[in-house]
């Protein structure tokens, strides 16, 4: 059996497993049953996804809108700018500094601790990039269109043991690999798996100051980067892309206001293709979210 399969077996067993799993509680629909609209805005000291450092090292504000259109879905949209115009810094060597992203999304709850999501990517900044073309319906090779069809596993909420696991998987747009000669494209089907916990260390204890803080580490792996898609990870193997940990002090400003205060730490574990912004990231985050 090769890795990649012991990978999927493990995250496999561990899905069989009834006390096993979570979902985000600030993501899921299942929190919000009583209320058909949730705003949050994250200011986030740089923009990391899974690994993948975007933007250089500048603040990114991430508004976040869902409305329950039904008590199983929810559709939103989320977006990330860092205000900066120039795509590339002035030697042209350090990549990205300028970015923008605009994503619109479904929950569909299946059970408690099963969703299917569906997320559409727009990263409309590569427009300056020679040879892409950012027109939003261009789901083709050379566009800047993506599609995710997530699965997303979340037993935090009753269950003995709070784990959360995601299946990521692109089903359209920008995801194709080449033959050596860079020609003949084909859809690639780029997958990611993840797979966190959480702990609640101080939820019983006697100081306020303690209370409401949670503890997540996380483990992320991109299985077949082979279209490149994933630009600081592995191309050739599964890349370890996303190890880290977060801690999280939520704060209550009355009614139905929160500010959630994160400070996480990644490490990108990737062998090649981490040059440009290294391994190591610390990233701290204030959300308003009501």
């Amino acid at each position: 059996m090769n890795f990649k399969a012991k990978v999927l077996l493990t995250v496999a067993c561990l899905f069989l497993v009834p006390t096993f799993s979570q979902q985000k509680e600030t993501d899921s629909s299942t929190v919000k049953q009583d209320k058909r609209l949730y705003l949050n805005l994250d200011i986030a000291s740089r923009y990391l996804w899974r690994g993948q450092c975007w933007g250089g090292d500048y603040i990114a504000v991430q508004p976040t809108v869902e409305f329950s259109i039904a008590p199983k879905l929810t559709l939103g949209f989320w977006a990330t700018t860092n205000f900066k115009r120039d795509y590339f810094y002035p030697d042209g060597v350090s990549a990205y500094k300028g970015y923008q992203e605009i994503d619109f999304y479904l929950y569909y709850q299946l059970t408690d601790f099963l969703q299917f999501q569906l997320w559409d990517y727009y990263w409309p900044s590569v427009s300056k990039v020679e040879g892409v073309n950012n027109n939003y319906f261009n789901y083709g090779p050379d566009g800047s269109k993506t599609v995710d069809a997530m699965v997303y596993f979340d037993f935090s909420d009753g269950y003995r043991y709070p784990f959360n696991a995601t299946i990521s998987t692109l089903i359209a747009g920008n995801d194709f690999r080449y033959d050596t000669n860079g020609e003949n494209p084909k859809r690639n089907f780029t997958t990611y798996l993840e797979l966190g916990y959480t702990f609640s260390f101080f939820k019983n204890s006697s100081q306020k100051s303690l209370q409401d803080i949670e503890v997540s580490p996380v483990v992320g792996a991109v299985l077949n980067n082979e279209a490149a898609y994933y630009t600081y990870a592995d191309y050739d193997k599964v890349s370890w892309v996303n190890l880290g940990v977060s801690t999280t002090k939520t704060l209550s400003l009355g009614g139905d206001i929160s500010m959630p205060i994160t400070l996480s730490y990644t490490h990108n574990g990737a062998v090649k293709n981490t040059e440009i912004f290294g391994k190591n990231f610390v990233v701290a985050t204030l959300s308003l979210s009501y």
